[in-house]
């Protein structure tokens, strides 16, 4: 019986039994779209000889899940892929916190360009293409700092970077207008704003560089943002989940570079994965056609 690719279908893709074969092997349990889409990211991947890849899309997309089903697809495939997270690589609270004294007090809160060591995540990803044990930080969330490290064997094949901000592009117009109320009441002179302008022309324009292949999670919209956010919240610790109005509020510091994302990644990455309220996928368009073997 061949077993069914829905998505293949919405990129006109016939995919290969290998795939398929592929896909059958995934976690059962994680969504059935994801599962999917892994299998034909590690098979494109491999045909084309990419080495760096990197997965953006606003928070809640599922870049983590699909992130893990990579890794297992990789292992079915007999391909090396390691994840790596861009929220592993945030500077520690005491590092944010200094930037909240010298720079601005929104860099306090981790997130947004500026808030990561690129420089620590630039070598991490050259360091894993090659032969020898490779150090990597690890980030708690719930205590808002790095929680240690982890030591990950390199001689990979395909090291893929997953993270929010991803293939985030640096303004091309003024940014001096707010756009919400976070930037109208806190940031009236656009200091934080213009903080990150400079990192995303610098240090993450760089790293976007690194990147051979760019898959975009395309979110319906910050409504759908907030409201994947806060299921996320309820996934957390009771003292440590944020209510409504702070998971609106934390948002509002995504919200420029995910709205830039949604204008500019779907005509410059090569792959756009459209998702629905539900999570489902929508539409899928890869730049030319995969070769399955």
């Amino acid at each position: 019986m061949t077993t069914p690719m829905r998505i293949a279908g919405l990129a006109n893709l016939v995919p290969s039994d290998a795939v398929r074969g592929c896909y059958g092997c995934l976690d059962a349990g994680a969504p059935d779209d994801y599962r999917q889409l892994a299998a034909l990211l590690v098979d494109d991947w491999y045909q084309r000889g990419v080495a760096r890849a990197g997965i953006g899309g606003g928070q809640g997309a599922g870049k983590s899940t699909l992130g893990r089903l990579i890794t297992e697809a990789g292992s079915v495939f007999g391909v090396h892929v390691e994840v790596l997270s861009m929220d592993d690589f945030y500077l520690t609270r005491e590092e944010r916190e200094r930037l909240a004294e010298t720079v601005h007090p929104l860099l306090a809160t981790r997130g947004p360009p500026g808030t990561h060591d690129v420089a620590r995540l630039r070598d991490a990803i050259a360091a894993l293409g090659q032969p020898g044990a490779v150090e990597v930080p690890r980030f708690d969330k719930g205590t808002d700092t790095r929680s240690g490290s982890a030591t990950i064997d390199g001689g990979v094949d395909v090291v893929v970077l997953e993270g929010w901000c991803v293939g985030a592009p640096a303004a091309e117009s003024a940014i001096d207008e707010p756009i919400n109320a976070l930037e109208r009441e806190h940031d009236t002179d656009a200091g934080w704003r213009s903080y990150i302008e400079t990192a995303l022309n610098g240090s993450y324009a760089k790293l976007n560089d690194d990147l051979e292949s760019m898959v975009f999670l395309k979110v319906p919209g910050l409504d759908a943002v907030r409201r994947w956010r806060l299921q996320q919240e309820g996934e957390r610790p009771p003292e440590q989940r944020l209510n409504a109005a702070e998971v609106n509020r934390f948002v509002e510091h995504y919200e420029r570079i995910t709205r830039r994302m949604l204008a500019t990644l779907p005509s410059n990455a090569d792959v756009v994965v459209d998702l629905d309220d539900d999570h489902r996928v929508a539409g899928l368009r890869f730049r030319g056609t995969p070769r399955h073997r």
